[in-house]
C-alpha cells in the first residue's frame, strides 16, 4: 500500500524512411530474419571510433537487435561522418551484398545526427519508430537533494531542470516536448502541480487548491491535463482541466481514493489507480464522464500506476504487487487479463512507455537505492540505462 499512499500525498523530429528507400527485398527480410529470441541479427559499422561506440550503444540498449559479424547479418549498417552535424547512413543486405538504402542525415551536432541515423535504422530493418533520439525527464536525487532532471536516452547529456530543495515527484512530458508538468511542495509546503516552460525556465502554476495536487498528465494532443486533486478536503479524486489547469471539471465521485490517471491513445479515456476494491486495483473511465469500470487484470490484489500504451490502446503496463514486492505487469484487453513482464530481485515499479509501444522505462529499486531501466516487451531484454555512480533516478517520463 506504501507506494499508493505515497503516489496520493506526492501525488518530432520526423526521422521516417523516404517513400521509397527500400526494395522489395529489405522488407522481405525485415519480416523473417527476426529469430527465435525476437531479436534481429545486424552488423553496424564505421570508420569513425566515436559513431562506432555510438552507435554499438544504441542498438545493444534496443533488444530487438543481435550485433553479429556482416558475413552472419540480415542487414549492414554503415554510418560515417560526413560533416561536423551530418553523417551518411547506408543500409544493405544479401550475399553479395547489395545497397538498399542510402541518405545523408543532419541535425544540430554530430551525436544527435548518429541519434537519427540509428532511429532511421530502425524504421527501415523492424518497421516501427526508433526511440535512441528521445528525452527523459526524471527524478534524481543528487547528494541527498531531489530535482526534476533532463537526459537523453544514453545519459551523456544530463542537466537538473529544477532548483526547488524540496520534494519533487512525478514529472510529464507535453507532447510537443516543450514544457512539462511535475509535482512540487517547493511553495506551500503542500503537494502543487506546476508546468515547466524550457524555452524560458518560467514555472508556471497548474493546480494550487488547498489539500492534495498531483500526478498531472497531458492528453496526447495537449489540450488538456487530468490530475489528482483533493479541491479542499475529502477524497483524492480524477479531474480534467485544460492544457493551463483552467475550469477543473471532476470525474470521480465515490468514497474511495484515486491516483496517476494516464491517458488512452485517442483521448477519450483514463485509466487511474482506485481502492475502490478494497485494495489498490486498475480502473477506467470516460473522459465524458460516466461510471468508472474495473479492469480484471487477474493478477493481484495490488495493481497502481498505470501507463496506456501510446501505439495500442489494448495494452496498459502497471505495477503489480507479487511475492511481497513489486514488478511491471502488463495488461492486455484483447485477452482480458495480465502477465507479469519483469522479474529478479529488487522492485520494478514506475512503467512508462516509450514512442513506439514496444519499449518501457521503469524504476528499479534494490538495496536502497533506485536507478532507471529500459525493457523491451518483446525479447523481454533488461538494460540500465545509467551507472549507480551517477546517484538515484526515478519516475521517468519520455518524449520524442
Amino acid at each position: 500500500m506504501r507506494i499508493f499512499i505515497n503516489l496520493l500525498l506526492i501525488t518530432f523530429l520526423s526521422i521516417c524512411a523516404p517513400s521509397s528507400p527500400l526494395n522489395a527485398q529489405i522488407i522481405k527480410l525485415g519480416d523473417a530474419v527476426v529469430d527465435g529470441s525476437n531479436q534481429m541479427s545486424i552488423a553496424f559499422e564505421s570508420a569513425d571510433p566515436t559513431i562506432a561506440g555510438i552507435g554499438q550503444r544504441l542498438f545493444n540498449l534496443h533488444g530487438g537487435f543481435r550485433i553479429t559479424p556482416s558475413k552472419d547479418s540480415a542487414f549492414v549498417i554503415r554510418i560515417e561522418r560526413a560533416s561536423s552535424n551530418a553523417v551518411l547512413l547506408t543500409i544493405g543486405s544479401g550475399q553479395p551484398y547489395q545497397e538498399q538504402l542510402r541518405q545523408k542525415v543532419s541535425s544540430n551536432d554530430l551525436g544527435s545526427a548518429v541519434l537519427k541515423a540509428c532511429d532511421l535504422s530502425v524504421q527501415a530493418t523492424l518497421k516501427m519508430p526508433g526511440f535512441f533520439s528521445g528525452k527523459l525527464a526524471f527524478i534524481g536525487k543528487q547528494r541527498g537533494v531531489s530535482e526534476v532532471y533532463l537526459s537523453d536516452m544514453l545519459f551523456s547529456q544530463v542537466r537538473p531542470l529544477t532548483a526547488d530543495r524540496a520534494a519533487v515527484t512525478g514529472p510529464s512530458w507535453s507532447p510537443s516536448g516543450t514544457s512539462l508538468l511535475y509535482t512540487t511542495y517547493y511553495k506551500a509546503g503542500f503537494p502543487d502541480i506546476y508546468k515547466i516552460d524550457l524555452s524560458t525556465g518560467r514555472k508556471i502554476p497548474i493546480a494550487t487548491y488547498k489539500g492534495t495536487n498531483s500526478g498531472g498528465r497531458y492528453s496526447p494532443d495537449g489540450q488538456r491535463i487530468a490530475m489528482t486533486l483533493t479541491a479542499g478536503g475529502g477524497n483524492t479524486e480524477i479531474y480534467i482541466a485544460d492544457a493551463m489547469g483552467k475550469s477543473p471539471r471532476r470525474l470521480t465521485t465515490n468514497d474511495s481514493l484515486e491516483a496517476s490517471p494516464t491517458w488512452s491513445p485517442d483521448g477519450r479515456r483514463l485509466a487511474f489507480t482506485s481502492d475502490a476494491f478494497g485494495k489498490p486495483q486498475i480502473y477506467e473511465i470516460s473522459t465524458s464522464g460516466g461510471p468508472m469500470r474495473r479492469l480484471q487484470t487477474n493478477v493481484s490484489r495490488y495493481c497502481a500506476e498505470p501507463a496506456w500504451n501510446p501505439t495500442n490502446s489494448n495494452l496498459i503496463a502497471f505495477t503489480v504487487g507479487v511475492g511481497g514486492g513489486f514488478q511491471i505487469a502488463l495488461y492486455d484487453a484483447s485477452k482480458g487479463g495480465a502477465e507479469i513482464i519483469t522479474s529478479g530481485g529488487g522492485d520494478a515499479i514506475e512503467p512508462a512507455w516509450l514512442n513506439d509501444g514496444r519499449h518501457l522505462v521503469f524504476t528499479k529499486r534494490a538495496g536502497g537505492r533506485t536507478r532507471l531501466m529500459i525493457l523491451d516487451t518483446v525479447s523481454k531484454q533488461v538494460r540500465a540505462l545509467h551507472v549507480p555512480s551517477f546517484g538515484d533516478a526515478s519516475s521517468a517520463s519520455f518524449v520524442y
